[in-house]
């Protein structure tokens, strides 16, 4: 199994509003682009002053699995739309659990 972790850290040009819309497209990639096993997008808790904005964990059945949802043109759509214009900043991992 594949586990995703994407970190999102908004730019300034991104309000509220911005980042629970970006937060809702990306919780709704699930129901549009098929084959993860578990899907969770979350704004940060603010617990901890400097870190990310909000967080993807996605968990794939394996490497080609996550491969088709990173390449799916609705992915690509959700994160050129929604994500892209709005971004400061990204980190990802992949990593076999």
């Amino acid at each position: 199994m594949i586990r995703h972790v994407v970190h999102f850290t908004w730019s300034d040009a991104a309000d509220d509003a911005r980042r629970a819309e970006t937060v809702a497209a990306l919780r709704r990639l699930p129901e549009q682009v098929p084959g993860s096993l578990g899907f969770t997008v979350a704004p940060d808790a603010g617990l901890v002053e400097g870190n990310a904005h909000a967080v993807l964990v996605a968990d794939f059945p394996d490497a080609e699995a996550f491969r088709r949802y990173a390449t799916d043109p609705v992915h690509l759509a959700v994160i050129a739309e929604h994500v892209r214009p709005y971004l400061a900043a990204r980190s990802a991992v992949q990593y076999e659990l």
